[in-house]
């Protein structure tokens, strides 16, 4: 049986061997600060680099540290995951290991976690070392998914948290395969609050969130919690149909009335590729959300374990949701 451990600190990895070393060194440094147990939960996501080697020679030297290699790369949603599924603190923190998001913010989340906050996330007022790109969609995505949902998303704001024992075992109990964690976050409620911090820029590498993961990452939020989607296609499809109908009513007016038609044949190749164009916008929203409940229905396990570092044997307690 393990000794009580208070904090889980959650930390994603894939190809970050350029970071590491900082980034256990000033999770170390934050955490030895509290005079009270913790663990440092790194989550291999199938990295290609020395990552995996950097991390093992750490967890030689340090038993607080606990290393989980997945098989393969399943992604960042399923990192964190696997983390929270596996992690035994009475609070979980998940930060990302780029250091973008300061480790020192974390003292200010146990401190807000003590005042009886069960949710507190790290909202970001200003962010450094990105280009204007990253910041306008960014943007743009926050207030556009806070606007297509019932679900109060914060804007501004990724995974970088800490949440309550309670949240964890409730998060864990959530089948869904396409997880948008800081989403699910919100929708489970509980008491949440916010700490505010500058994110700054990388401390070293390359961004593991290119454009296809960005927008897979776009597509997972709005299709987990927004049906508008739909909705929308089928108004444009009731708009094409009006278009066209009111189109055709004019051309007949003018035909019976002597007037020119406005019909023609580069006018008729416009309206064609036009509504092919309606039809398969629509056909694919249909099917971002058809492959959604395919993925559901196949069963298969978010990701799979080869290994874990340093494991440690679970309380029952922590099992069930509170």
């Amino acid at each position: 049986m393990y000794k009580s451990v208070i904090y889980s600190i959650i930390v994603p990895l894939y190809n970050e061997e350029l970071v590491i070393d900082e980034t256990y060194k000033r999770l170390k440094s934050i955490m030895d600060s509290t005079s009270e147990d913790y663990e440092l939960l790194f989550v291999n996501d199938g990295s290609s680099d020395a990552t995996r080697k950097k991390v093992e020679k750490i967890c030689v030297k340090d038993m607080n540290v606990r290393l989980v290699n997945f098989s393969r790369n399943f992604g960042h949603q399923c990192a964190i995951t696997a983390g929270m599924e596996v992690s035994i603190g009475e609070a979980i923190v998940v930060i990302d290991a780029d250091l973008q998001d300061p480790p020192e913010v974390i003292l200010e989340m146990i401190k807000k976690w003590k005042e009886g906050y069960d949710v507190v996330y790290g909202k970001r007022v200003k962010r450094e070392g990105e280009s204007f790109f990253k910041k306008f969609t960014a943007k743009a995505f926050y207030r556009m998914l806070k606007n297509m949902t019932s679900v109060d998303i914060p804007v501004d704001t990724g995974d970088f948290r800490l949440i309550d024992r309670k949240v964890c075992n409730t998060l864990n109990s959530l089948p869904e395969k396409n997880r948008y964690v800081r989403g699910l976050v919100s929708w489970i409620g509980y008491k949440q609050t916010f700490v505010e911090f500058v994110r700054q820029e990388r401390f070293a590498g390359d961004s593991k969130y290119p454009i296809k993961k960005m927008i897979k990452l776009a597509l997972d939020g709005i299709t987990s919690f927004s049906y508008k989607p739909l909705a929308f296609s089928g108004y444009l499809g009731g708009i094409s149909f009006f278009v066209g109908i009111l189109i055709m009513v004019v051309d007949i007016i003018k035909h019976l009335t002597g007037g020119i038609s406005i019909i023609n044949f580069a006018f008729l190749i416009s309206i064609d590729l036009i509504m092919f164009g309606v039809m398969l916008s629509c056909l694919g929203i249909i099917g971002q959300y058809i492959g959604r409940i395919f993925d559901e229905s196949k069963g298969r396990p978010n990701y799979i374990i080869e290994s874990i570092i340093n494991d440690r044997k679970v309380d029952k307690k922590h099992d069930s949701v509170n």
